[in-house]
């Protein structure tokens, strides 16, 4: 497994207000952006846009 790290900072805007994020790692850079992709686009959107990276993604790549 490869080893990856991350220097980013995050600022995003909307509306009802703003955030701030800094991710360290993968899988936080992934959280942060499922929670924006939440939402921006509701809870159906963004469940089938996720669906659709499941469904290119169909094995599991960690073995």
């Amino acid at each position: 497994m490869a080893i990856v790290s991350i220097d980013a900072d995050i600022k995003a805007k909307w509306p009802q207000g703003q955030c701030s994020y800094s991710p360290g790692s993968p899988e936080e850079l992934a959280i942060i952006a499922i929670d924006l992709l939440f939402k921006a686009l509701g809870t159906a959107a963004a469940q089938a846009f996720v669906s659709q990276v499941f469904e290119k993604y169909p094995h599991d790549h960690s073995a």
